[in-house]
């Protein structure tokens, strides 16, 4: 093992052992029941519910009136075209 590769080995051991103790004196906040109950925590299903109407919306629209807009995009890339 060359020199450089010996100390940098010791040195990578000293900065982790360094991390470690300083990560260990950082405070840890901890989940009590005020801040399980925080109004503004969020509602993960409710997102999900949104989301996938929103997804099933556009799909709909998207099949009602999808002959209309590539009509639409066809005939303004003609016009264009010319």
């Amino acid at each position: 093992m060359t020199f450089m590769a010996r100390h940098g080995l010791a040195f990578v051991a000293a900065m982790a052992a360094q991390i470690g103790y300083s990560l260990a004196a950082v405070p840890r906040r901890r989940k009590t029941a005020a801040f399980a109950d925080h109004p503004e925590r969020g509602d993960v299903p409710g997102w999900v519910m949104i989301t996938l109407m929103s997804a099933v919306l556009v799909a709909a629209l998207l099949a009602v009136a999808g002959p209309a807009l590539e009509a639409m995009f066809n005939q303004a890339m003609d016009t264009v075209g010319k």
